[in-house]
């Protein structure tokens, strides 16, 4: 059977798949009176396996149409697939399960949204399903608060009731493998699905997926017994309703505590022998009520050494933060349920400020490390743009281009910040020059039209707007820019036609929303 890690006297878990002790009792007294095979009228019936799909038979079905072949090597392969879910109306999520297509080569799997069809461009725009680079398109996101993925060891579960998940039609299923050499020496086919059960009824309790860990894992060579920790002092009441551990193959011990406000310790979980091959969410029987001011707490212990069997080095060497196999991570992830939508709001919002602060941390340590690679400090820009601080943001930019004149991205990012501080007369030749490096890209076009209809050049903001639409005809934003360039010219039946093409790519697009109302109102 497949191994338990927790330790469940610590905390009960409803997924448990531990032998009891009385079982295990029982196989030691047979092996040690010599393993005898007992009388045949005693023997149990054979246990009925589940075949195929673990949770049932899909509601639906989608796959890569052609497999990917990973091809031998010693670098590890990340490869982003993109799949269509063919729904034509909204639909409720309650179970999802991954088929990894090759178990022997399938490191994680990390799975996002996308209804922007950025996804599909990359994909179209390399040969052979998928495309290459570690990275999710800038479109892509996690539903609704959600971490939604694959590990080994991972075994699927459904969602409690009203905790399912909306998926909107014109939805991209975008799964960003992370693979490892096949052993063989042969080439590799990876061909992956995904299953999907359906609900009708609606969510009426949103969790968030909140997490605590480290981004600056630096292992020194032989260290047995590196310790990394973090915390975090909850800023509302909520019911933890699972946990989710991760690293690769040097963690040894995992140990996650909530101290509560009077005094009182809860363990959420503790794992005295970490396996990388074994992961899992692991689900409490019933809902730890946390109240607000309990300090969640993280304590994950490494060994480098040797000694260690599941090193993948015989020689150690350093080993730092990242996402090659061959690097380390430290992650714990926590479903939490808040008690009302307002506390939902401010934990998504002080999570998102203390992910953001890691982020800024590591792109500084990352720029000081290499400070001649202008991709590296574009990325850092944008942590700041978020954090509010646009000098440092502009200085970053401004530099990157110096390094990298050729950087769409940097040109793309600096204008964004000049026309955040209202500049647009200086921002709009770096959009300029973002469009004539990387004109195929929507998101550039769309930014270059906005800049441009700011500055009151809307005939020419219109033919940029068009452009984005020409390139992503998903793009909601695009749609509803071209139909305000479209009703600052007077043109209201048109600008009418593509506030509703943005409403029907993504009716909660509140912009939109009001504009038609605004074009409606005018009309009577």
């Amino acid at each position: 059977m497949p191994p338990w890690l927790p330790d469940s006297a610590a905390v009960p878990f409803a997924n448990d798949r531990r032998l009891s002790q009385q079982d295990i009792d029982a196989i030691q007294a047979w092996v040690d009176g010599g393993m005898r095979q007992g009388a045949a009228e005693d023997l149990p019936p054979k246990p009925a396996w589940t075949e195929g799909w673990q949770l049932g038979n899909p509601d639906l079905i989608v796959e890569l149409p052609d497999a990917y072949r990973l091809q031998p090597g010693k670098a590890d392969d990340f490869r982003t697939f993109v799949l269509p879910v063919p729904i034509a109306s909204a639909r409720y999520v309650r179970g999802l399960e991954v088929r990894p297509g090759n178990r022997q080569v399938v490191h994680h799997v990390t799975i996002a949204l996308d209804r922007s069809r950025a996804s599909r461009r990359l994909d179209d725009a390399e040969p052979g399903p998928g495309f290459g680079g570690g990275m999710f398109s800038p479109d892509a996101h996690n539903p609704e608060n959600r971490a939604l993925g694959w590990t080994p060891g991972m075994t699927p579960a459904m969602e409690p009731d009203g905790m399912a998940w909306r998926l909107e039609p014109n939805t991209d299923l975008v799964l960003q493998f992370h693979m490892l050499p096949p052993q063989s020496g042969r080439p590799a086919q990876v061909r992956p699905s995904v299953g999907f059960y359906f609900t009708d009824r609606s969510p009426t309790h949103p969790t968030l997926d909140f997490k605590l860990g480290s981004k600056a894992i630096d292992i020194p060579a032989g260290q047995s017994n590196y310790a990394i920790e973090d915390s975090f002092t909850l800023p509302v009441g909520v019911d933890v309703m699972s946990v989710y551990p991760h690293a690769h193959y040097l963690a040894k011990e995992m140990t996650a505590i909530a101290s509560l406000p009077d005094g009182s310790v809860k363990t959420l979980i503790h794992i005295g022998n970490w396996d990388f091959h074994w992961q899992d969410e692991y689900r409490y029987t019933s809902p730890m009520a946390l109240p607000r001011g309990t300090v969640l707490t993280m304590r994950y212990t490494y060994d480098n050494s040797a000694a260690n069997r599941h090193n993948p080095r015989k020689a150690p060497v350093r080993v730092v933060f990242g996402p090659q196999s061959s690097d380390e991570m430290g992650d714990l992830w926590l479903r939490l349920l808040p008690r009302d939508a307002s506390d939902a709001v401010l934990l998504a919002r002080a999570y998102r400020e203390r992910e953001l602060g890691k982020d800024i941390a590591r792109g500084e340590r990352l720029v000081a490390e290499r400070p001649r690679d202008g991709t590296l400090r574009s990325a850092l820009a944008v942590s700041y743009v978020e954090a509010g601080r646009l000098d440092r943001a502009r200085d970053e930019l401004e530099e990157a281009i110096r390094l990298a004149p050729d950087l769409a991205d940097a040109h793309n990012n600096l204008g964004h910040v000049l026309q955040l501080q209202d500049k647009v007369a200086a921002a709009l030749p770096h959009f300029r020059e973002a469009a004539r490096l990387s004109p195929d890209n929507d998101l550039v076009q769309l930014n270059l039209g906005n800049a441009l209809e700011d500055a009151g050049e809307l005939d020419e903001a219109i033919l940029h707007l068009r452009r984005a639409i020409a390139i992503n005809p998903a793009a909601a934003d695009a749609h509803n820019s071209l139909g305000i360039a479209l009703g600052s010219k007077g043109l209201m039946i048109e600008a009418e036609r593509e506030f509703r093409q943005a409403l029907e790519i993504q009716p909660d697009h509140a912009d939109a929303q009001q504009n038609l109302k605004m074009v409606l109102d005018l009309k009577k």
